[in-house]
């Protein structure tokens, strides 16, 4: 056996231990600075007090290695020792969260520590943990959601309403999901200068996501063509392929000349009818962060012209919502998370807002647990669907897709030809774009 694959052994069982037991165990600490500085890196990669941040500030030359650390093998054997190093650093402040009280740097400097993970994954920073609406599912949702469960357990032993009523510590807090979360389920019991500075983290996080998705929207496809329309003959359209391949009958081969006289367009004319859409979220607490993006989302689309959208939030109640929807902000500070389902009542209030059918499309976004309401909730769907509207059915709205439906409303929605798409919010705008469009 090598030294370096000793060196590199004794770097990962430090790591283990580490993980499962705070205690230094003082053998595998000397032996491991003895590898860290045989390989000429700081010893700061060996303290999980030190954020990558600052290992990287303090040496600049090691940012490059932390890209896609995780992704690609070293191609010798002190490269693997090295990468080992590098690795047992992100694992470790991302993975050692310790217990007891957790101030607003450490969970500022974990979600920092988290984005160095996802980097050396090769993903944005944010993007496994929601924060970024571009991950995939997957083996990646489980990821995300193991992400998402470590921060949000740092966010509970934060003392929240403490550090919420002092504007230093405030503007210290980096808002995800997590924290946005226990914002909205406290924020009746805040008052005075720490609901200001709760909802300016709210705003804050709504006004970033919203960035995000108003791009996705604009590069979504823009609808189906219609054919009905005579194609522009401007150049831009000319349809090159098909306009050689109707004219290779004249080919001359004595001129070797392709004489043509008949040029072909593309069709590029798409549906610009006004449309109607009805967003329905279920608010119910398994469906926090379904009711976040969904209600950014709505704002979204409620400023494309031509369409009209309504929302609607509903648990054991329903509740208008409509008169806020360019307003995600004032959405939220609307919404009592938590409580059972009462789908029924939100399709009654949905069904006074249809007045054309063909032109309406309802986004129902739910994990479809209605205890004992489940069948009078798809006879009612099942109704809407035979009218004409559009029924889109979403198991939940994330970043990573990761969604858990009720299996008899799945097979149901299956069977109406309605069936419940991915919970990745790109599908969702690809789908509400072809349709409005």
């Amino acid at each position: 056996m090598t030294s370096a694959h000793h060196r590199r052994q004794v770097l990962y069982w430090r790591l283990l231990a580490r993980l499962f037991d705070p205690e230094e165990q003082a053998a595998l600490e000397s032996a491991s600075v003895a590898v860290v500085d045989h390989l000429g890196l700081p010893a700061a990669l060996l303290d999980p007090s030190v954020s990558v941040d600052t290992v990287v500030q303090r040496f600049p030359h090691l940012e490059s290695e932390f890209d896609g650390l995780l992704t690609t093998a070293a191609d010798d054997r002190d490269g693997e020792v090295r990468r080992a190093a590098l690795i047992s650093k992100v694992l470790l402040n991302v993975f050692a969260t310790g217990s007891g009280d957790v101030t607003a740097g450490q969970l500022t400097r974990w979600q920092a520590d988290a984005g160095w993970f996802e980097r050396a994954l090769g993903a944005e920073p944010g993007q496994l943990r929601g924060r970024s609406t571009g991950a995939g599912s997957g083996s990646g949702g489980d990821l995300t959601a193991v992400l998402a469960g470590i921060e949000g357990e740092l966010v509970k032993r934060m003392r929240l309403r403490e550090v919420l009523a002092d504007p230093r510590l405030a503007r210290q807090l980096t808002p995800g999901m997590s924290l946005i979360e226990q914002l909205l389920r406290d924020k009746g019991n805040l008052d005075g200068v720490a609901l200001a500075n709760a909802k300016a983290l709210i705003r804050r996080f709504v006004d970033e996501v919203a960035e995000v998705l108003r791009t996705q929207v604009a590069q979504a496809p823009a609808g189906t063509v219609d054919r009905s329309v005579p194609p522009r003959r401007v150049f831009r359209n000319l349809d090159l392929d098909r306009t050689i391949w109707q004219n290779l009958p004249k080919w001359s081969p004595a001129d070797e000349r392709l004489y043509v006289d008949r040029l072909y367009y593309r069709h590029t004319a798409r549906r610009t009818s006004p449309a109607r859409m009805i967003v329905v979220v279920d608010q119910s607490g398994s469906m926090v962060d379904s009711m976040v993006n969904c209600t950014i989302l709505a704002s979204v689309f409620a400023g494309l012209p031509r369409v009209e959208v309504h929302l609607i939030a509903y648990d054991t109640r329903a509740l208008d919502l409509t008169p806020w929807v360019h307003d995600p902000f004032e959405v939220l500070l609307r919404t009592d998370l938590g409580g059972g389902n009462d789908g029924p009542a939100a399709l009654a209030m949905a069904q006074t807002k249809i007045t054309a059918p063909a032109d309406t499309v309802l986004v129902w976004i739910s994990d479809f647990y209605e205890f004992d309401r489940s069948q009078p909730l798809f006879d009612g769907i099942a109704a809407l669907h035979r009218s004409g509207v559009r029924f889109i059915p979403v198991g939940s709205v994330t970043s990573s897709g990761a969604q858990q439906v009720n299996p008899w409303f799945r097979r149901r929605l299956r069977e109406l030809g309605t069936p419940v798409i991915s919970g990745n919010i790109r599908k969702l705008v690809t789908e509400l774009k072809d349709f409005i469009a």
